[in-house]
């Protein structure tokens, strides 16, 4: 038996569901595009699972967050796929792909066939067994990285509230899973082989400030061990971690958080007769529109490595929803409008809230560092400065417009003459380079402090039509240079 469909997308998680409001919005007709996932729901907004979800009271869940909530979009509910003719086949694993026959084989032996593919598989989260650690089948052993896994997690911290618990790995689900522990009354400690917090994108100063937030709350840290065994009970339950250096850590439950690898297992061309597709970082390679090493197969999400356009078009794979929901977009229109589409340019975006807490991170964190603000009062920042460039910007406790501004500078690699000015005007050198761009659009000199690059390169769609009044240019100046000027004696 078998099902044919135009356009097919395999996975179910975030990037799934951008890309079915994409084809929607592009007038797929009904019948043609389905969505193989093995989760039993439709596409939800996987960071709830790591905030509301968890917490004790109020908590978040389905139908609140499907896709696609997270960017103040449509709520994609079951209903909403039914009515827009898109099928959802859930519950449903794929063993086997043949690119040539352009079809997929589910465990159940169904043959589904497709016109254009979309692998939208995501990653799984990373097991202790792969760096020799048994043990982790334990019923109070955690992982955090699809519903089921979070449904396994509440009952687990339920059941040990007042008590305490081990997370290991200092990343963003140790950081995040922390905070919801601690929210839900359970003492922890935490364990990552790094030297500080964050390691792969935190400064020493900055995961300071975390480590010390986090410690007023209670939390231990253990840093630079891992965790070697378990001990156990009668019942099979976890008692204690036992780290490289021979310390003992009694516990009542443990969290794991050490990572994710792509899910490229079907296209990797290991099995015999398997599908082969190039790979790169990890990850299924693309081009600028998602397209894979086969023409009618795109990657996004997780699993797809892509040319980022501010790096030189260096090959990324970039672990973020932001990410997802913007590749899943962009193959849905190089597929549906192939002349209209070009090679996505987009800006590497990360972001986490955790207890009180709130960050954006843009850009790439290589380079000179140069951190600004009150790290007293959770109001902070860091540029990264390369080849007298700014590259990356941090920020914590920003409003919207803060945020905004740090993204701009970081857009249009704005120019950095002075570390020293930099470091002491802090987040006003954001809004004083904005003001600059808008004075360089109004002018039509196309330049941004000393970067080559206008409003094309700072924004998707131009801010102005080339057939604006001149009267609308200069109000919209005008207005920008009015809300810069009451930041101006902002310092951070």
């Amino acid at each position: 038996m078998g099902r044919a469909f135009v356009y097919v997308i395999l996975g179910g998680g975030v990037a799934a569901g951008y890309a079915a409001l994409e084809f929607s919005r592009r007038h797929v007709a009904p019948g043609e595009l389905c969505i193989i996932s093995d989760e039993s729901v439709a596409p939800y907004e996987r960071p709830a699972l790591s905030k509301g979800y968890l917490l004790p009271e109020n908590p978040t869940s389905l139908p609140q967050f499907h896709t696609c909530v997270g960017a103040n979009e449509e709520r994609l509910t079951p209903k909403w796929y039914g009515e827009k003719g898109i099928e959802l086949i859930l519950g449903t694993r794929v063993k086997s792909a043949d690119l040539k026959k352009k079809a997929l084989v589910t465990m159940a032996g169904e043959t589904i066939t497709y016109k254009y593919l979309i692998i939208a598989t995501g990653a799984r989260a990373l097991k202790l067994e792969e760096f020799g650690v048994w043990g982790s089948e334990a019923e109070n052993v955690c992982y955090l990285r699809d519903i089921a896994d979070a449904d396994r997690m509440v009952k687990v911290m339920q059941s040990c509230a007042g008590k305490s618990a081990v997370v290991i790995g200092g990343g963003y689900i140790g950081m995040e899973c922390t905070a919801a522990l601690v929210t839900n009354k359970i003492k922890v400690t935490m364990v990552f082989p790094e030297k500080h917090l964050m390691g792969r994108l935190f400064t020493a100063k900055m995961a300071e400030f975390y480590e010390n937030y986090y410690k007023e709350r209670g939390v231990k840290f253990v840093k630079g061990n891992v965790l070697t065994s378990f001990e156990n009970d009668p019942s099979g339950k976890v008692t204690a971690v036992i780290l490289r250096d021979g310390t003992r850590i009694p516990t009542d439950m443990v969290v794991v958080g050490i990572g994710i690898r792509a899910n490229t297992s079907l296209f990797d061309g290991l099995d015999k007769g398997g599908a082969k597709l190039a790979l790169e970082k990890g990850g299924i390679k693309v081009n600028g529109k998602m397209q894979t090493s086969d023409s009618s197969v795109y990657a996004v999400g997780d699993v797809a490595a892509f040319p980022v356009k501010l790096f030189g078009n260096d090959i990324r794979r970039l672990e973020h929803v932001d990410s997802a929901r913007k590749t899943a977009r962009h193959a849905v229109s190089a597929i549906m409008a192939p002349d209209e589409t070009g090679d996505l340019d987009y800006l590497p975006f990360f972001y986490s809230r955790v207890f009180a807490l709130s960050w954006q991170f843009y850009g790439d964190n290589v380079g000179e560092v140069v951190h600004f603000g009150d790290f007293l009062n959770s109001r902070f920042g860091a540029y990264w400065v390369n080849e007298g460039h700014i590259i990356g910007a941090f920020l914590e406790g920003g409003a919207k417009e803060d945020y905004e501004a740090i993204a701009k500078v970081v857009k249009t690699r704005s120019k950095v003459s002075d570390v020293g000015e930099l470091e002491k005007l802090g987040l006003e050198f954001a809004f004083r380079e904005s003001q600059k761009l808008i004075e360089s659009t109004v002018t039509g000199s196309g330049t941004f402090s000393g970067v080559g690059t206008g409003m094309g390169a700072l924004m998707e769609k131009p801010l102005y039509k080339w057939h604006a009044t001149a009267g609308v240019v200069a109000a919209a100046s005008i207005a920008v240079f009015a809300y810069w000027y009451g930041w101006k004696r902002r310092r951070w």
